[in-house]
């Protein structure tokens, strides 16, 4: 079946560092020399972007209508931002959190204000002392609409494609989770947890003290969509809870939104609907380019298959795998995937055996994509059993022995990640990304 084309874009923080591996506040002059830099070679500056401290930035690309673009823009984008480091004796750290402890500075702006005084100011920089990848996938032009969440005025085969990327983004959030997990230090310790995942979204269930812990409806993971009235009323129950916990703060509604909030700028959920007309994924941690261009051939090679054979995602009660029958693919129910697999996730991550399962099913249907990032798939499924983790190949190095990480360990850390980031880039600026190479090399490149 031919579908029309979507398109795919990314966005990867970095802690910015100095040459010694200490954290750095110098991200204004910093992206102030991207924003020149990328003008003098014709590039597009707003890619190079402020986060809310000023030791963290963004660098973003512009969409792509395949993984193959995707990845070269995403190089591009960030050889300039290394250029630009390099100048000013900066370095990028590309893992999700800082390994040591680190009081971040946030910047002085409204809409930050409102949520660290919403949720409260300690818990807030949370958020400053973890980094994430997201991934995005567009559906329809006009489906999702900022005031409503769901246009009226769009097909039901628009909002059913809709429909099923949201549930098949949703399904993916564990495996995400386990594949992708990077820095195993937060604040010095090694705490056993994918420290971005709890430090983060939180729980209440799981005792995680996170941003989000007493505000899952804001930031954590949101139930399956049966129907698009579902999903518009999640949409309305977010935003009406985010407004009651302002204002038990004693914030006024009317200030979020002369801040630029709106129904769907109060979702900081893994998985949300974006104003720029995508599915926004963000449950990856920030890692280095090996692990995000895997990230990025199995997210288009699953939504790809939706598509292409106009599949139905949804949950089943006790299904714990991916499972395809007929044109209905069956996913973990919700109880399942957001509990126990959660957990499992972040605790164990693929060494659990009923992590691993669901894992391996989702590579099994994404293979079913035909073309060469299929062996690509097979080979990261074959390999599934001794697959390694960059936080676990960092703890081979780097093993515990006291309850904190010294600080001139923790520095060379920073260092060798940054060097790591750095040659990766390098090796990969020398060859001429394509749709026929971009698969083998992401078998060749080494991942630490």
């Amino acid at each position: 079946m031919d579908v029309v084309k979507r398109r795919i874009g990314l966005e990867q923080e970095f802690f910015l560092v100095d040459e010694a591996g200490y954290l750095s506040d110098r991200a204004d002059e910093f992206l102030q020399g991207c924003h020149l830099m990328a003008q003098a070679q014709g590039l597009n500056p707003n890619y190079f972007v402020a986060e809310f401290v000023k030791s963290i930035v963004e660098i973003n690309t512009p969409p792509a209508y395949t993984g193959t673009e995707l990845a070269r823009k995403y190089l591009n984008n960030l050889k300039l931002a290394l250029a630009v480091a390099r100048q000013m004796n900066l370095r990028l750290y590309p893992l999700s959190s800082y390994p040591l402890h680190i009081r971040p500075v946030m910047r002085d702006r409204p809409n930050y204000h409102i949520q660290a005084r919403t949720v409260g100011y300690d818990k807030f920089l949370h958020a400053g002392k973890c980094t994430g990848t997201h991934l995005h996938l567009e559906v329809a032009p006009g489906v999702i609409d900022p005031r409503v969440g769901i246009s009226y005025n769009s097909t039901s085969a628009e909002r059913k494609e809709l429909l099923n990327i949201y549930n098949l983004a949703t399904a993916c959030d564990s495996a995400l989770i386990s594949l992708t997990r990077a820095c195993p230090f937060y604040e010095g310790q090694a705490i056993g947890l994918a420290a971005h995942t709890i430090r983060y979204r939180g729980s209440e269930t799981f005792g995680w003290e996170g941003v989000y812990t007493n505000l899952q409806s804001v930031g954590g993971l949101m139930p399956y969509a049966e129907t698009v009235e579902d999903l518009v009323e999640q949409q309305f129950a977010r935003y009406y809870a985010w407004l009651q916990a302002m204002e038990k703060a004693g914030i006024e509604p009317h200030l979020f939104k002369e801040a630029g909030g709106s129904l769907l700028k109060s979702a900081w959920n893994p998985i949300r609907l974006n104003n720029h007309g995508t599915v926004e994924i963000r449950s990856i941690d920030s890692n280095y380019p090996s692990v995000i261009l895997a990230v990025i051939i199995l997210l288009e090679n699953l939504a790809n298959r939706v598509r292409r054979e106009n599949l139905t995602v949804r949950p089943a009660k006790g299904m714990q795998i991916f499972e395809l029958v007929g044109d209905r693919l069956y996913v973990p129910d919700f109880t399942y995937l957001n509990g126990e697999l959660l957990y499992a996730s972040a605790t164990e991550g693929v060494k659990n055996p009923k992590v691993k399962v669901y894992v391996d099913s989702i590579l099994q249907f994404a293979m079913g994509e035909a073309g060469e990032k299929a062996n690509f798939l097979a080979q990261l499924s074959k390999d599934m059993e001794h697959y390694q983790t960059i936080e676990a190949e960092i703890l081979q190095e780097f093993t515990p022995t006291s309850d904190r990480l010294p600080l001139d360990a923790g520095l060379r850390l920073v260092r060798q990640c940054c060097d790591k980031l750095e040659a990766q880039v390098s090796w990969l600026d020398e060859v001429n990304l394509s749709e026929a190479n971009l698969t083998p090399l992401c078998l060749t490149l080494p991942l630490c």
